[in-house]
């Protein structure tokens, strides 16, 4: 009896290729559920009887922010040191090694600071929260929080969020600042320069405006972070494993959505 017939390998390209945009669209759309959700049950909870609480909101703000310091500081100064040693080797050969701190100063508080710090809480603190709520589904406690009344973005999302939506851009603020004065140190005996020179002239390369483009980035990567962890966390499927998998994504799909819109971000506003 003969077999019955085979889709074609480009049948089956195209069948996986809409799979796949159609579980992006419905991810998408659940986030931005989510997003929206989070926003309205901060404003509004106080008035249904569900407020905000500020007890989750500090620790997660203890968790995320002041426990992520010591790491996210080691490497930011590893980053100033290694564009000031890539940025000396190649303006030297134009003898222009001076306008270092330029570079320096400008790639550090537009584009380095908020997109390393950003990628490391996504590394740290995504998966966290991603393996949390996976953890709560599996075990029924998101059911649990329902039955009891408790509606689950206020009492797990929104402190999440806020929690991020704070800490990320102080702890880019502190990644700036780190990142300048580990540069500093290398860069001042290089060029022949006092540290109170390099300062001056790293004040003289920026302003406000290059300060708040870097802010904004991480505010937008902590809304990132946070809605990909919870999507990723809701959507486990299975025991234990299921909850590896999905920790994996959260990282995995935060980074690249970190990466994707800083480049959208930088096209729209340097364009």
């Amino acid at each position: 009896m003969a077999a019955p017939d085979q889709k074609s390998s480009p049948a089956q390209t195209l069948e996986s290729v809409g799979r796949g945009a159609a579980r992006f669209v419905d991810a998408f759309g659940f986030g931005a559920h989510l997003f929206f959700e989070s926003i309205y049950w901060l404003i509004m909870g106080r008035s249904k009887g569900q407020r905000v609480r500020a007890e989750p909101l500090f620790a997660q703000m203890m968790v995320i922010g002041v426990k992520a310091i010591p790491i996210v500081s080691m490497l930011s100064v590893a980053i100033g040191v290694t564009l000031s040693m890539q940025g000396i080797n190649s303006l030297e050969q134009f003898g222009a090694q001076h306008q270092v701190v330029f570079m320096v100063a400008l790639s550090v508080t537009r584009e380095f600071g908020p997109l390393i710090t950003g990628i490391l809480v996504a590394g740290r603190s995504g998966s966290a929260l991603a393996a949390r709520i996976s953890t709560m589904v599996i075990s029924q406690e998101i059911d649990a929080l329902k039955v009891m009344g408790i509606n689950p973005v206020r009492y797990i999302v929104v402190p999440a969020l806020v929690g991020m939506m704070i800490v990320l851009p102080s702890l880019t603020l502190w990644s700036i600042g780190i990142s300048l004065v580990g540069s500093a140190f290398y860069v001042a005996p290089q060029i022949g320069t006092t540290m109170a020179a390099y300062f001056t002239q790293v004040n003289a390369s920026i302003d406000a405006d290059d300060l708040a483009h870097g802010l904004t980035k991480s505010l937008i990567f902590a809304v990132l972070i946070t809605i990909v962890a919870v999507v990723d966390g809701i959507s486990v499927k299975g025991g234990a494993e299921g909850v590896g998998r999905v920790t994996t994504s959260a990282v995995v799909h935060g980074i690249s959505a970190i990466v994707l819109t800083d480049m959208i971000f930088v096209f729209m506003t340097t364009g």
